[in-house]
């Protein structure tokens, strides 16, 4: 079988772990590596001496790739991913997929046009956990969901050029909208400026989804704990999907509250709380960017849509933007135009 020859654009932060795993799935081979910093130009001539390396990423369009992977900063996605499909590339960029729906509509445009993949990376959608817990939900096991309570809170990394909700709503966003297989109506959001008076560094997010359900988003750079949690709250049972766990990423508590069905009187108004066992179940658990990874190898040997796709980033940056609508005229419910 012919390897899919990958480049890669962006080697900072989040760039040397998509790296590290192209390099180790066998049906594929990193041919370039483009960074507009040496040091980490250097970082991949130490660590990977067979792979190619330029601090100007239109080299890449003459090394006979299938692919290239963004892993650039938000902003300069558009121009980058565009440029790419001019040259016959398929794409996976990271989230956000751009910074406007009106970028994103149009990326999706191009890439069709091209007839080339476009693949987005949210992670979190390859993740085995956040797979048992859409199974959960869709089979009754919890029974009718309340609410859900998504946190993901830190202390840094900091990014001057988008807000925390930008830089970390995207993953819970989408967790959401695939757990439930809905998308919101509307959303509110509040945020606080404490370290630069023009960042957003703590933002809430309210979500209404069109069965009623609330799903609140809490986003921080300031927090002294690193947290990574979705609660869901059902009338059966809750759940508890923590990432920061090595192992047991999802707990089941059977807990609830029963209430007395016909009340006439205040005396007959109680409630049952009842408190049952607590499951871990055994969730058989890998890499989810290796998953990631082998599935954009997949689309682009089978020509099939990624799980993932340009439709799937283009929700999350609506629901985004409607939130930052919220956050600057005082928290209000603002609509999500579909």
């Amino acid at each position: 079988m012919d390897l899919t020859q990958i480049g890669v654009i962006g080697c900072g932060y989040w760039g040397p772990n998509l790296l590290r795993n192209f390099m180790e799935i066998p049906s594929s081979n990193v041919k370039m590596v483009a960074d507009i910093k040496q040091d980490r130009l250097d970082f991949v001539h130490k660590s990977y001496p067979g792979v190619q390396t330029t601090a100007d990423y239109h080299d890449l369009f003459s090394q006979g790739l299938d692919a290239v992977v963004i892993a650039t900063p938000p902003e300069t996605h558009f121009a980058i991913a565009k440029e790419c499909f001019e040259n016959g590339l398929h794409v996976l960029v990271e989230k956000p997929m751009t910074r406007t729906s009106r970028e994103a509509e149009e990326l999706m445009q191009i890439a069709k046009k091209h007839q080339k993949i476009l693949m987005v990376g949210h992670t979190f959608e390859y993740n085995s956990a956040v797979h048992a817990l859409k199974t959960m939900i869709k089979s009754g096991d919890i029974g009718d969901v309340y609410y859900i309570d998504t946190a993901r809170l830190n202390l840094g990394l900091f990014r001057p050029e988008l807000n925390v909700m930008w830089d970390l709503a995207p993953h819970d966003v989408s967790i959401l909208m695939y757990i439930l297989d809905m998308v919101p109506i509307s959303v509110s959001a509040y945020g606080i400026k404490c370290i630069f008076q023009n960042l957003y560094d703590v933002v809430y997010m309210n979500l209404l989804f069109p069965n009623g359900l609330v799903a609140h988003i809490h986003t921080s750079w300031i927090d002294p704990c690193k947290v990574r949690r979705v609660t869901v709250v059902g009338s059966k049972k809750m759940v508890v999907y923590n990432d920061i766990e090595a192992n047991e990423k999802i707990r089941i508590y059977d807990k609830g509250v029963d209430v007395h069905p016909y009340p006439n009187t205040y005396a007959d108004f109680q409630c049952s709380y009842r408190y049952g066992d607590l499951i871990i179940p055994n969730i058989r658990l890998a890499e989810p960017l290796r998953q990631e990874c082998n599935h954009f190898l997949e689309c682009i040997r089978d020509g099939n849509d990624p799980w993932t796709s340009g439709e799937d980033g283009l929700r999350v940056i609506k629901i985004l933007e409607a939130a930052e609508r919220s956050l600057v005229n005082g928290a209000h419910q603002e609509t999500i135009v579909w």
